[in-house]
């Protein structure tokens, strides 16, 4: 079983030998006077490296087997990395700075590999310049553990919340050593959980005060053996519930109010009283424990959003809402129970241990930085200056009146104000252009001309003004590419009846846009007033003529059909009606005219079952009415024995 260690009690000895896990795999930095790199000397001898600093050899043989030591490959591979070659005397140093190196001599073999010294260098020399260039350098992300590491293969973890907040990397070890000192009191925590109406809180003992540590001193020099006191003991602690949240469904009731409205129910209500006694009973506890929660070291909190305020920014409250003290679990919790405050205590208080390797450390490292996102590279272009807004262009007096007489036209011919509309005309008609003007692009009107839009608009006075007196023409086509689908509505007559769309963008005019009879009852007649004024039948699109005699024949045909529909209606309901009240009277006759039974001697023997006349009576019967008249037989029966035991 691995050994624990509590954070504010770790051994001496293993606090002497901890480094920050971040520092283990770094090199040394090579100090100057142990690596001398020199400049190439100039030499005009031919036998010379000119790799390795202008090594020269007195012959051929030793220059071949310079080419073959670990020192020439080292430079070579050196080199073609970029860096900088070194002597024999700091190739030796870096060799013997090796665990388990090889020896710098020749190998004996010409084909055989680099040799292990060589690849050991060449694997540190990578390690040290990795993200050497500030363009790529990943950015490593802060974990909840801080790691620290200890020889041959002991690694501990404490998490960073333990910390205080403004606590630099380089000082995580310094302070690590530093909490280990006993204080006067003890350390205490504040643990709070809320979750779901489940409230855990709790005042506990994370260190033994110094008092206890001396007295433990005392016992061993008296060679007694100290009764064994755990690290951590909970000195307060309360829990309870309250009704908040809806079985399976979650969230509060105060955040479904806000976001769907106040519900009214009776499980609604109850669950606001359920988080206004929660609220109440934590501040309530919250205010007995302020002179505990003042000495404590952390205050641990987990709560929602929602939940926090419970805790913090109120009046006279306990916990102010920027303490330095506070801190988040920083591990996913269960529901709220003094079990659960108890499990997290240990989590916090005992460091995490592991037993790797320097060699699986390293592993571990690259595989790590392996599966970091590469840094996306920043453009080096500029960003191109986002294109100016055209400003409006500005419109003179002249312009504006006119815009101006537009939509007070278009507003009267669309509202039907036949007088206003007369009298504006007679002034303004012709600086407008005519009765037959384009309605211009900047109304946003999608209509070409001022019958269309009396047409569009139902007004059958206006369209009526337009075609007899403007002579308005009702051959413009209405613009196809901003035209809406128009509502279509039935009627009765045939002949009225707007004619169908060819398919979209087919040729429209003014009068297949109305939209009601009337409307379209005006351009029939005018029609048939005037036909030579337009090709009503053709460009125009009239179906026909409009002629009052014959509308009236159809319209009166149409209500004496109707008018016999009616009638039909009524005869067949009154025949109905006479067929049932026959049938409730066959009914009626039958019940009543059943025979009775004959009058015979009480004395006189009698059969089992009636008379067979009783069972011819009831042919023909519903079950309901057999019923009725088997229950009158048989209380008669009863009424004779009656009378004739009495002797009346």
């Amino acid at each position: 079983m691995a050994q624990r260690y509590h954070v504010f009690s770790l051994p001496p000895e293993l606090l002497e030998t901890l480094t920050p896990r971040n520092l283990i795999n770094r090199l040394p930095l090579p100090k100057a006077s142990t690596v001398v790199q020199t400049a190439a000397p100039v030499s005009d001898n031919g036998r010379a490296c000119n790799i390795c600093l202008g090594a020269t050899f007195a012959d051929v043989t030793e220059q071949r087997s310079h080419f073959r030591s670990d020192w020439h490959r080292y430079n070579v591979k050196v080199r073609l990395r970029g860096g900088s070659p070194v002597t024999e005397l700091a190739f030796a140093q870096l060799v013997d700075g090796l665990e388990d190196s090889l020896s710098g001599s020749a190998s004996s073999d010409e084909s055989s590999d680099d040799s292990d010294a060589v690849k050991a260098l060449v694997s540190k020399i990578k390690r040290t310049s990795r993200s050497s260039s500030p363009s790529e350098e990943r950015q490593t992300p802060l974990t909840a553990v801080i790691w620290f590491h200890s020889p041959p293969s002991t690694q501990i973890g404490v998490y960073r919340m333990l910390y205080p907040i403004d606590t630099p990397a380089s000082s995580y070890l310094a302070e690590l050593k530093s909490i280990q000192e006993p204080v006067e009191g003890g350390r205490k925590w504040a643990m709070f959980m809320v979750a779901g109406g489940h409230f855990a809180g709790a005042i506990v003992e994370v260190s033994r005060p110094a008092e206890d540590q001396d007295s433990t001193v005392y016992a061993k020099a008296k060679k007694k053996p100290p009764k064994p006191k755990p690290e951590t003991s909970i000195l307060k602690h309360k829990t309870f519930h309250r009704y908040t949240t809806r079985r399976k469904q979650g969230g509060s009731q105060s955040v479904n109010d806000n976001s769907k409205g106040a519900a009214i129910s009776a499980g609604a209500m109850l669950r606001r009283y359920g988080e206004q006694a929660l609220r109440d009973d934590i501040r309530n506890l919250l205010r007995d424990w302020a002179d505990d929660i003042q000495d404590c070291e952390r205050i641990w909190l987990r709560a929602s959003v929602s939940n926090k305020r419970i805790f913090l920014d109120y009046e006279n409250c306990v916990i102010d809402k920027g303490d330095d003290r506070l801190r988040t679990f920083p591990f996913p919790t269960r529901r709220p129970t003094q079990s659960e405050l108890v499990r997290c205590l240990l989590e916090l208080t005992q460091v995490k241990t592991s037993h790797l390797t320097e060699e699986a450390l390293r592993a571990q490292d690259e595989a790590f930085l392996a599966s970091l996102p590469k840094p996306k590279a920043t453009p080096s272009t500029a960003p191109t200056p986002a294109p100016e807004r055209a400003k409006p262009q500005r419109l003179t007096k002249e312009e504006e009146a006119y815009r101006e007489k537009w939509s007070r036209l278009l507003d009267m011919i669309s509202k039907g104000r036949s007088e206003p509309l007369k009298s504006f005309w007679e002034r303004e008609g012709a600086s407008l252009g005519g009765v037959d003007a384009l309605i211009p692009e900047w109304t946003g009107d999608r209509r070409a001309s001022l019958l269309q839009v009396a047409v569009q608009s139902g007004q059958e006075d206006v369209t009526r003004w337009l075609l007899y007196e403007l002579h308005a023409d009702p051959t413009i086509i209405v613009l196809s590419s901003g035209v809406h689908q128009e509502d279509k509505t039935a009627n009765e007559s045939d002949s009225s009846n707007p004619p169908t769309l060819q398919g979209a963008g087919s040729r429209r005019t003014a009068y297949d846009m109305a939209r009601t009879r009337a409307v379209r009852d005006v351009f029939r007649q005018c029609a048939g007033d005037h036909p030579d004024w337009w090709d009503w039948f053709g460009a125009a699109r009239v179906p026909s003529t409009f002629n009052k005699e014959k509308e009236e024949a159809k319209d009166e045909k149409k209500k004496q059909r109707k008018k016999g529909l009616k009638e039909k209606m009524r005869e067949r309901e009154v025949k109905e009606r006479e067929r049932e009240g026959k049938q409730s009277d066959i009914d009626d006759e039958q019940v009543e005219t059943k025979s009775e039974p004959r009058s015979q001697d009480p004395t006189a023997p009698r059969k089992l079952g009636g008379s067979s006349g009783a069972a011819d009576s009831v042919m023909g019967l519903t079950v309901e009415l057999r019923a009725k008249v088997e229950r009158e037989r048989r209380a008669r029966a009863a009424e004779a024995r009656l009378k004739f035991l009495t002797g009346a």
